[in-house]
Parts: structure tokens; sequence; C-alpha cells
């Protein structure tokens, strides 16, 4: 598979993803100029010779998607959604109609732009069943949340960031942290893209929790180097979540101990420790 990002809003990913055999030799997503016309820019955004099908994942803004499609001369076969959030939605029925796709997302979603709705254990496959996807459903981020995975791919919406997490709007703490824990659970080379560029932040939070984690430090360095050329710093490896995310790590003694120092209580269980450094982290 060939997975590129299509930069949205301040700091979102709309991912697009095209078969490994397919004729687009594109990696990089490229960027609609500022003064491009909107409605010229989707009225030509597909050309005749446009013959490359993708799936788009999470398209909050549709404006950017077709301006990647007229760049790289491709198509859009699905849509995936992972939860009812605007940033993830906004732009779906402006591609559905365009494209007449069929749109995969969850079955108990907030927004009525799910044409295929999906529950936990079902698996669809795309781009001529080169794409094979499994459902997990993950609510806490939001309680329609789910993931899709096809071995080494996570699209994990909000749910999993590089890092960090999403914060717990709808969920609750032990719903949250059993979805976390399922998606830790995947192959340690799991390659995860979330939608959104928080890796500094999140890593800036998770020194504070574990000042001593020299992983944590060096990839600091290894992030602000790769934001210093307007890189993304996405995908990330899960087994390097394992090594230096807090919201991974709640049953270490070290976060365990920096929950504890911080929030001046003594925690019995991992959901109260994944509480606190999510509060934690609200308020950093």
């Amino acid at each position: 598979m060939r997975i590129a990002p299509i930069s949205a809003f301040d700091d979102n990913y709309i991912w697009s993803i095209t078969a490994s055999n397919s004729n687009n030799g594109s990696s990089v997503a490229k960027q609609p100029s500022a003064n491009e016309n909107p409605r010229a820019m989707e009225d030509n955004a597909i050309s005749k010779n446009a013959t490359t099908p993708c799936v788009i994942v999470d398209p909050g803004d549709a404006e950017p998607v077709f301006q990647w499609l007229k760049d790289n001369n491709c198509t859009v076969s699905a849509i995936l959604v992972t939860h009812h959030h605007y940033d993830h939605t906004g732009g779906v029925n402006a591609l559905k109609d365009h494209f007449n796709c069929p749109v995969y997302g969850p079955h108990s979603s907030k927004t009525d732009v799910v044409t295929q709705p999906l529950k936990e254990g079902e698996q669809i496959a795309l781009l001529d069943e080169q794409l094979v996807l499994d459902v997990i459903q993950c609510p806490g981020h939001t309680l329609d949340h789910i993931a899709f995975y096809g071995a080494p791919y996570l699209f994990c919406g909000d749910t999993l960031f590089a890092g960090g997490c999403g914060r717990m709007f709808e969920g609750e703490p032990t719903e949250y942290l059993e979805s976390l824990n399922k998606l830790a659970a995947l192959p340690a080379d799991t390659q995860i893209y979330c939608a959104h560029e928080y890796t500094l932040a999140n890593l800036t939070f998770a020194a504070a929790v574990e000042p001593n984690n020299q992983a944590i430090q060096q990839r600091i360095a290894e992030v602000k180097a790769l934001r210093a050329q307007d890189k993304p710093t996405l995908p990330a490896e899960l087994a390097l979540e394992h090594a230096t995310n807090p919201f991974l790590r709640t049953h270490l003694p070290s976060v365990q101990q920096a929950a504890e120092q911080h929030s001046g209580k003594v925690f019995n269980t991992n959901p109260e420790v994944f509480a606190c450094i999510r509060d934690w982290k609200n308020n950093f």
C-alpha cells in the first residue's frame, strides 16, 4: 500500500491509500495553493485520465482532498470514517456525492454520512481486495469510535496518537483504557496512522510524566528534526509507543508514581492512573 497524508485545518491528517501496484507513484501529498479557487478546484479535481482508485480516511475537509486527487491522478473508491466529529466527517458528503462511493464507519455513529455501518469483528476488502481491514471497536474518545486494522496498518482516528491519546469526550476511563489495551495488543511493528499532528506536544507531556525515560528524550529530538523540515511525524510504530506513550504505560510503576505525586492520591487500579494522567494532560 501507498499511504499519503493530506493536511487539513491546523493539524489534521486525512489519509489516502492506494494499492502499491498502481501507476500512482506519489507518496507525499501535494497541498493546494492559498489562491486556488475552490469551485474550479472541485470541478477540475479529476482529470479524464484518472484511473488510480484510492481510499480516503477521515476527510474533515473536501477541498484539500480534491486537490490531492487532481495532483495525483486518483479517484475515490471508498471513504473510511472513524468517528462522528466534524473534523473527520465534514468533507464526506462532497466526496461521496462526487464519486458515488461507499462510506464505511461506525454503526452507532451520530452522523448520517455513513452508508456502510460497521461493528467490531467485521472485515472489509477494498482496492480489488488488496486492502483488507478488520474493524476494531474502541470507545473512549467518543462512544462510536472504531479503528481499521490491516497488518501492519492501523487507522485509529483520535483514539491513539503518537505519544498520546485523544481526550475522553464521551467514554469512561475503564472503557477507554480497554480500547487502548486492545490496540496495544496488536503486533509491535504496527504502523499507527492517527488523525492529528500532536506528537511533539504529546511527548513534551510524556517527558513530564517520565522525566528519566531516555527513549522519550530521544524521540523528542527526532520529532523536532522532522517538524523543523515540515515533515509528518507519522506513521508511528507501536513498539515505540510502548516505550514512550504514557497512556500505554499506566501499568508501570514510573507512571503510577508520577500520577500519584501529581494528584496527591493513591491509586489502586490502572483506570484510575489513566484517568489521572488524562486529566493532567488536559490541563498541561
